[in-house]
């Protein structure tokens, strides 16, 4: 028989977690500033607060001050922590940062790591990560223009990227270029730490976005004529996508968790209301539709959870669940839009102000179906890898 229930210690995470998110994350919402998060003068002393209970940067390892825990307890830590846009910033588990900080862990020189990792990790400074241009599809990597030369000890990097979350304020972003073009296609791009400072690094604009809880922006970039010494190539040459998938893969699962929260904190506001509000002589929980709202809410969230939980324990035997965070990465976007629609509607057109977090979370979910691979190329993931598993007799 499967155990579902949480071990001791990821019991006592939650709680602490959860008595955080009540005594200190939920009455400092109030002060998020669009687009730039918490001003630091309240998000510094939280942060140490989380750092001293030890529940600071779940997915990385205790050498560089994170948790060390597994997938499965990081997922637990991210449901908890995404019922509020503030809180990844706080607990220091927040896109781009943790994404960057993973690839950082697996494949960056000791002199990598104690320039970028290990101050990005304490969360002293910011990061950013620029992949998608406009000028190609963002669902074909392998269409990218961006290139970089090696100029004796250096390489040259010229490149226009957009979508590149959190580069206001970023002390360095990874950048994603083209080496080798008659490599093959798979084996032609590296990556480079590139600081905010260099010459050749621009940011062009912040690009006025659906949402407002990302601090930093998504920007658009350019890269002209920009050097860097050769020590700054991230891992090997030609492994560009091997190492964007260290990202991606955990970037998806505690996307999805957070989904998880942000879905979880609406479908209660959404049976708060329905008990308080009447009409038509009965509250709205009396009447059917509305508890089919419900219903259905709590059986999509439940389904979305064990997915997703599903997934995580693959990882942590080691497997890369690519069909499994595939199928969490666009059901779980479905199911965050439709909780949160549903519960919008309970609320009327209260649903709609921002006296309620919903319309903030309605805006940021549609962004969900887009972001790290869009809904189609996750299913047609998932159905080759179905096809394919049929094929072998699986």
């Amino acid at each position: 028989m499967f155990d579902f229930s949480p071990s001791r210690e990821q019991q006592e995470m939650i709680e602490k977690a959860t008595a955080f998110m009540d005594e200190y994350v939920y009455p400092n919402e109030k002060y998020m500033v669009p687009h730039r998060g918490l001003p630091n003068d309240i998000l510094k002393p939280l942060q140490q607060k989380i750092k001293d209970l030890g529940l600071w940067a779940g997915h990385l390892p205790k050498e560089v001050g994170g948790m060390g825990m597994g997938f499965v307890s990081l997922g637990l830590l991210s449901e908890i922590i995404g019922r509020s846009p503030i809180a990844p910033y706080i607990f220091g588990s927040m896109a781009p940062n943790a994404g960057n900080s993973e690839i950082l862990w697996q494949v960056a020189t000791e002199e990598q790591k104690q320039k970028y990792l290990i101050p990005l990790a304490n969360g002293e400074v910011s990061s950013c990560f620029a992949m998608t241009e406009p000028e190609v599809s963002g669902s074909d990597p392998t269409m990218l223009q961006a290139t970089a030369v090696q100029d004796g000890d250096e390489w040259v990097i010229n490149a226009h990227k957009w979508f590149t979350t959190g580069a206001i304020g970023s002390s360095f972003s990874i950048v994603m270029v083209r080496t080798d073009p008659d490599a093959p296609k798979h084996e032609q791009y590296s990556m480079f730490l590139v600081d905010a400072d260099n010459p050749g690094f621009e940011i062009v604009r912040e690009v006025p976005v659906m949402g407002d809880h990302f601090a930093g922006g998504h920007c658009e970039v350019r890269y002209t004529d920009c050097r860097v010494p050769a020590k700054n190539m991230l891992g090997n040459r030609g492994e560009g996508f091997k190492l964007a998938q260290y990202r991606l893969g955990p970037g998806r699962i505690t996307h999805a968790m957070r989904w998880i929260g942000v879905a979880k904190r609406s479908l209660d506001l959404m049976v708060d209301y329905a008990l308080k509000r009447e009409t038509r002589g009965k509250k709205l929980a009396d009447f059917q539709t509305i508890q089919n709202f419900i219903a259905d809410s709590a059986a999509e969230i439940d389904a979305a959870r064990l997915l997703t939980l599903h997934a995580a324990w693959k990882m942590d035997q080691g497997d890369q669940a690519r069909k499994e965070i595939s199928i969490i990465k666009f059901y779980g976007a479905k199911v965050l839009h439709d909780v949160i629609d549903r519960a919008i509607q309970v609320h009327g057109a209260l649903g709609i102000t921002a006296d309620t977090p919903l319309e903030g979370f309605y805006r940021e979910a549609r962004a969900a179906r887009i972001y790290d691979g869009a809904d189609e190329v996750h299913r047609m993931v998932v159905a080759r890898q179905v096809i394919k598993a049929y094929q072998a007799g699986r």
